[in-house]
């Protein structure tokens, strides 16, 4: 039996590694407003060289062993971010976004009916892309001066654009919260970790419900500014109908997720048939996809990786963090402590205490849903497996708690003050307040509802049966 990481001070100073990583949290993402997941994985790795130094006399090596076993519990999950980030890349490099705006202008669209739209055109991409802060940087220089000059509320605009960002974030089957609740949730009658196939089909009810009702408070309210004469002149600088035929690889894409259940035989299609459509319409180039420039490699597959880098560095180091924890047998106490107390007597009350857990994480790290659902997530697992939910509505629970309300509070949440820096630098509207953004994210208000909805009334929770086979009634 392997004995226990011992740290000076008691299995409290575990915690230290994470104490310091949330300081590194809210240094960058807050007052820096330096929005970069590799300096988060910078300043978790910091946290673990200094998390050693508290270990007890003779325990250094097991410290350092502990992170070795929980990185490589990562590496599933990092082998899939690389693969995602090339689809992800692709997408934007064809700019997908110049035929929304396109559609818009085609209709006549304008006020509360474009910020709608835009909502929808929003939650398009970031499900292609797979990426929530990608999404908002790519969709608002093209949206937001767009809708400001054809009369939305600049608020509410503001806000369909980060609402779609996060509704993309949460559903698609290559964003990195998605692979992160799938691999964190462990089936207990069979081998393996959740399909990210089945998470996406069966967490699709919970989204499409939130999306609608949310698309709808925005035709009604997104209107209410004033149109501008500069509009058409805007729109004709950034519309190109062309992109709408990436549509089509990206839906296939989908498809093959859902109906195979194997998220790399789908982004392998989607790799293949996007190149393939982006090379004939005229959207790439081949030097779009493998290229040097300046003696560096260039092209959406070395892009690909090269954007996920960040990314990955801070799940392993994340891991590793939780690998400490593990091994100092925290996460067994925390999870002992959740489970032992009257809330998880019922399905009802853990579900309860999961939404509680992993909404208190997301706040703790400022809105950062990769570091919050890869702390959190084996605390979920333990819990859900307890009580016998199935791995997808435990990862369903993880990532839909995780991206709704906690990402509303104005001065936590990274979304919120990115939305707000996205909103500067304009000559005809004025910087949006962290408030104004806050209010105006409806999808994460009403998806925390839904999900509420939910765990109160059982709709759609599932529990394992033989063989993980998902079933309605607990054995």
């Amino acid at each position: 039996m392997n004995q226990k990481l011992e740290f000076r001070g008691g299995w409290g100073t575990a915690f230290v590694p994470v104490a310091i990583f949330l300081f590194f949290c809210i240094l960058y993402f807050i007052v820096f407003k330096a929005f970069e997941m590799h300096a988060l994985g910078m300043g978790a790795l910091v946290a673990l060289i200094v998390g050693a130094i508290f270990v007890k006399k003779g325990n250094y090596e097991r410290y350092w062993n502990s992170v070795y076993d929980g990185v490589r519990e990562a590496v599933p999950i990092i082998v899939l971010l690389f693969v995602i980030g090339m689809f992800a890349q692709l997408i934007k490099t064809t700019n997908i976004s110049g035929g929304f705006v396109w559609m818009a202008n085609l209709l006549n669209v304008d006020g509360g009916l474009f910020t709608a739209l835009t909502f929808l055109a929003v939650c398009i991409i970031a499900t292609a892309t797979g990426s929530s802060i990608g999404t908002m940087f790519t969709c608002f220089p093209i949206f937001y001066p767009a809708g400001v000059l054809l009369g939305c509320d600049p608020a509410l605009l503001a806000g369909a654009i980060v609402s779609g960002a996060i509704f993309g974030d949460n559903l698609a089957p290559i964003s990195d919260t998605t692979i992160i609740s799938a691999g964190t949730q462990k089936y207990t009658k069979k081998e393996g970790i959740a399909e990210i196939g089945g998470i996406v089909a069966s967490r699709f009810k919970y989204s499409f419900v939130a999306g609608t009702i949310t698309f709808i408070l925005f035709w009604i309210l997104g209107g209410g500014g004033t149109v501008s004469g500069n509009a058409t002149e805007f729109l004709a600088e950034n519309t190109n109908p062309i992109t709408l035929v990436m549509l089509v690889p990206v839906a296939i894409m989908l498809i093959v997720a859902i109906k195979f259940r194997n998220i790399y035989i789908a982004i392998t299609v989607g790799l293949i048939l996007g190149t393939i459509t982006g090379l004939v319409s005229n959207l790439l180039r081949f030097d779009d996809i493998i290229s040097v420039v300046d003696g560096v490699p260039a092209g959406y597959l070395a892009g690909g990786i090269s954007y996920m880098m960040g990314t990955v560095t801070l799940v392993l180091s994340v891991y590793g963090i939780m690998g400490v924890l593990n091994g100092a047998g925290v996460i067994e106490k925390v999870t002992s402590a959740i489970l032992n107390s009257k809330m998880c007597q019922s399905v009802r009350g853990a579900e309860i205490a999961m939404m509680l857990g992993i909404s208190f994480t997301t706040l703790s790290f400022g809105g950062v849903t990769s570091a919050s659902m890869a702390t959190f997530g084996k605390v979920q697992n333990e819990i859900g497996k307890r009580v016998g939910l199935h791995p997808y509505r435990r990862a369903n629970l993880l990532d839909g708690f995780a991206n709704s309300l906690v990402l509303v509070v104005p001065f936590l949440s990274v979304f919120v003050f990115i939305g707000a820096l996205l909103t500067q630098g304009y000559d005809f509207v004025e910087p949006l307040l962290l408030t104004e953004i806050s209010s105006a994210l409806i999808y994460c208000m009403i998806l925390f509802l839904v999900l509420l909805f939910s765990v109160i009334t059982g709709w759609g929770r599932e529990y394992e049966g033989p063989g993980g086979k998902a079933i309605s009634q607990r054995d």
